[in-house]
């Protein structure tokens, strides 16, 4: 079973973007469009396979309001936990009392467009991703554009979570997460069918940390 770090809500004066010697887990924001889908998928992925030295938020420009049901059934199939998932906007994270940020990563083109300034300013990087959501047509079409989507987060978040974060600056930071995506894009990273992937319970979700599951409508 995995151990998960407990997110840290506020930075100390002279505490590193990064994490340094404090030991805390970096803490990234994963944002889209409605937060129902290719966001909920990459923070449950990277709260696993982030093993206690990240963790993992997400949220939406114009939040759905619902966790998309076939991204559930993803991460189902992946033996990934989905309690405590749900689609909430970036604003929550603008507040005083939410989590401080040491690394945003946008999924959709539009949340990067309308990206805001974060308090602190961590780095920013784009990992664009095709909508599963958007796709029409039969069940099983539907189902397998969220099988790649999940697919391509894992192989990216697998890359992220071997980064020696504890070393890096915040623009060596965005410059090596910003480069995943163009390796991911260039063919360069491993393509292989996931296994399932076992996991401790994820911690609750949200800045308040008292966020219910999720689990109907898209």
């Amino acid at each position: 079973m995995i151990a998960r770090a407990e997110p840290t809500r506020s930075r100390s004066e002279g505490v590193p973007r990064v994490v340094g010697s404090s030991g805390r887990a970096l803490q990234v924001l994963f944002l889209c469009t409605g937060n129902s889908a290719r966001s909920i998928l990459a923070e449950a992925l990277l709260d696993c396979l982030g093993e206690g030295r990240f963790r993992a938020f997400s949220a939406g420009s114009r939040p759905a309001g619902a966790v998309n049901p076939l991204a559930i059934e993803q991460l189902r199939e992946h033996g990934l936990p989905f309690d405590g998932l749900r689609s909430k906007s970036w604003e929550e994270f603008r507040e005083p009392a939410a989590a401080s940020l040491d690394l945003v990563i946008t999924v959709c083109d539009d949340a990067a467009k309308a990206c805001p300034v974060w308090p602190g300013g961590p780095p920013t990087v784009h990992w664009g991703l095709a909508d599963p959501a958007a796709v029409k047509g039969s069940m099983e079409a539907r189902r397998e554009a969220f099988r790649r989507t999940c697919w391509q987060l894992e192989r990216r978040i697998r890359e992220l979570v071997k980064l020696d974060v504890a070393a890096m600056a915040a623009e060596s930071l965005r410059s090596a997460v910003a480069a995943i995506a163009a390796r991911d894009c260039a063919g360069e990273l491993e393509r292989r069918v996931p296994s399932s992937i076992s996991t401790a319970p994820r911690s609750p979700a949200g800045p308040s940390e008292q966020a219910e599951p999720t689990r109907g409508r898209s």
